[in-house]
């Protein structure tokens, strides 16, 4: 699409609605009602060109499956999938810095949140899915549940290995749960870390079906480190931001990717953009005090599409 009066990246109210064709009055009723993108500067509205193209794309192409949250800026935010102690941080802070509105997590495991955000029962997908090449994350998943291919934007890199009984000397990785006497304690199918632990247990040659209390699962990594810690098992696969606050033993496996994944007609929802914006705060280095393993640099960034 082009505008027609210029090939300026700035538009004003006047060329939106032309671009549009609709009155200018409408123009600032689709900002205020339909979440149309635009910037106030020095009292006028301007409206970078390529968002205001995506907004309309987005807004013209009908998904009956996402229909059953509120996509018009009232009602809680909703956001799904795999569970993690900074974005819990992220997620409270949003709802003390955003006075009348709630963000809710439902922790359902990456690959429920995915299908979470097929189904339009949430707005945001947080997920840390390795792909068969071993390269990528969450898009060979992304692409076979949805139709297209989401906002995906990068929330932290984090350590993912397997979390230890203190008192283990010389545990030197997945080969030693093999060990006669050793329990486990692992986390439900669909999550990420549960797919890293059977790949690293098959690069092994181990049935993790062979592992005492493989099939016992807990649905948090906290639920893993405290499991290790009251002595119910002896390791466990989880973050290393576990195993640094309970005082555990840590053997790292890999540094993760883990994204944040928006269905394109979401994307400029208000309650998603307040999320998003603290990724790109000063803030969430205070929001990390205290949690190992982390790496914030990229957060905030957009995976897919390309950066604008």
């Amino acid at each position: 699409m082009k505008n027609r009066g210029s090939g300026k990246d700035l538009l004003t109210t006047r060329e939106v609605a032309d671009f549009l064709g609709v009155n200018e009055k409408m123009v600032y009723q689709l900002i205020s009602d339909k979440g149309l993108p635009a910037s106030k500067v020095t009292g006028k509205w301007l409206f970078p060109r390529y968002l205001v193209e995506q907004w309309v794309e987005n807004s013209t192409i009908n998904y009956p499956d996402a229909a059953h949250i509120n996509t018009g800026g009232s009602g809680p935010l909703v956001v799904a999938g795999s569970n993690d102690l900074l974005l819990d941080r992220v997620l409270s802070q949003y709802n003390k810095s955003h006075r009348g509105e709630l963000a809710v997590f439902g922790n359902v495991g990456s690959m429920g949140g995915i299908q979470a955000l097929k189904s339009g029962m949430c707005h945001i997908a947080s997920s840390h899915l390795v792909s068969a090449d071993d390269q990528e994350y969450n898009f060979e998943f992304a692409g076979r549940e949805l139709e297209r291919q989401p906002v995906v934007i990068n929330f932290c890199h984090r350590e993912q290995g397997i979390v230890y009984r203190p008192g283990w000397h010389g545990f030197s990785g997945i080969a030693d749960l093999a060990e006669p006497g050793v329990r486990v304690v692992n986390r439900p199918l669909g999550t990420g870390t549960r797919l890293l632990f059977d790949r690293e247990l098959k690069a092994c040659g181990i049935e993790g079906g062979s592992l005492a209390g493989y099939g016992d699962e807990v649905s948090r990594h906290m639920d893993v480190g405290l499991a290790v810690l009251s002595g119910r098992a002896d390791a466990g696969p989880g973050i290393r931001t576990v195993a640094d606050l309970l005082g555990l033993g840590f053997f790292p496996l890999r540094r993760e990717r883990f994204d944040l994944l928006v269905l394109r007609e979401f994307y400029f929802d208000r309650r998603v953009q307040g999320v998003l914006g603290l990724l790109r705060e000063s803030s969430l280095k205070e929001l990390l005090k205290g949690l190992a393993g982390y790496d914030i640099e990229g957060s905030g960034l957009m995976r897919f599409p390309d950066n604008p």
